[in-house]
């Protein structure tokens, strides 16, 4: 049987259906029943309805060690997606605990119940720093301590150390890194989260573009891999999972035509979203309100890191989706 940690998330409810579509025998955990509406209704959404029901759902929560015990029972794979993420640094303690312990006490469990392997969704934000005379980031590129990270990116980083510490002790383990994923837009505009933010934001017609550019990839194309992997004699690797690398003001042309909205018109340029953090920071204490814009935000939305995927193209022979089609094609859903 199957273990997937994070199934009312994106990763996880899209791994979920990918797992059940071919015929393994799931076992899900949840913290908050309401939150398993959210994965039947990509099982709708898809018209996969009635495999919904082939889910066995459990309560539980990588914090809480007791529920684990009973959620790893007659388990023999691993898929742990469940994290928090955020940017805002008042979320620090928060990250840590749960991406760092979670992640431990993940890795724990399956050492103990000698689970045949572990993957773990790790992100592009914990990879490594450039040097001088490095150009495009690599699962190779070292992470280098000195330098500014998100506290997102140093909870996956210590994260992953856990994995591999777990990989020591006697763990075979994967480590997928994907881009930023993006899934299906969604029908309504209440508050989202990840690209569904991104859609929704376009959708009520956000003014300003970036040039900055990172690394896109499908949600399903993240789930495909994830499981090919685990399916495969590979092991003990860790790999970046995007489909290229785009720029900001691309992505959002492409949502913007789709939706049929005005497209983003302003460039933002570096000194105004340095200036929109800053107030945004004053804003937020003042008025005791969450984050919208912090300085890790702001920085990547101008930055231009590049990502390789020829690894796990490599190993796998893997044809990823254009993601500007995928857009155009999950909006006709």
């Amino acid at each position: 049987m199957v273990l997937v940690t994070g199934g009312t998330g994106l990763v996880g409810s899209h791994l979920l259906l990918h797992l059940i579509e071919n015929g393994e025998n799931v076992r899900a955990i949840y913290r908050n029943e309401s939150n398993i509406q959210k994965t039947k209704s990509v099982f709708e959404l898809y018209k996969k309805t009635d495999l919904f029901e082939k889910i066995e759902w459990l309560e539980a929560d990588i914090l809480d060690v007791p529920s684990l015990e009973t959620a790893f029972n007659t388990i023999d794979y691993v898929y742990h997606c469940a994290a928090l993420i955020s940017f805002d640094p008042k979320d620090e303690e928060g990250l840590r605990k749960t991406n760092i312990e979670g992640t431990a006490n993940m890795v724990n469990f399956s050492l103990a119940r000698e689970i045949k392997k572990f993957c773990f969704v790790s992100s592009i934000a914990a990879l490594g720093d450039l040097a001088p005379h490095e150009t495009c980031i690599t699962e190779e590129t070292d992470w280098n301590p000195e330098k500014p990270h998100s506290d997102y990116a140093i909870s996956k980083y210590g994260a992953e150390m856990e994995v591999w510490r777990a990989h020591q002790e006697g763990l075979d383990v994967i480590i997928v890194n994907p881009g930023v994923i993006l899934g299906p837009i969604p029908k309504t505009k209440s508050k989202q989260q990840g690209s569904a933010e991104l859609y929704i934001k376009v959708a009520n017609g956000l003014p300003f573009y970036t040039l900055g550019s990172t690394g896109f990839i499908s949600v399903d194309d993240v789930v495909k891999t994830m499981y090919q992997l685990m399916k495969s004699d590979i092991k003990n690797e860790r790999f970046t999972l995007i489909t290229d690398n785009i720029v900001f003001k691309d992505i959002l042309d492409t949502i913007a035509d789709v939706l049929k909205v005005k497209k983003p018109h302003l460039h933002a340029k570096p000194i105004l979203m340095n200036f929109l953090w800053i107030a945004d920071g004053i804003f937020s204490t003042l008025f005791f309100q969450k984050r919208r814009l912090t300085k890790a935000t702001a920085k990547a939305s101008y930055s231009k890191n590049l990502y390789s995927n020829e690894k796990i193209k490599t190993a796998l022979g893997t044809v990823f989706l254009d993601v500007h089609q995928y857009i155009k094609d999950i909006s006709k859903l």
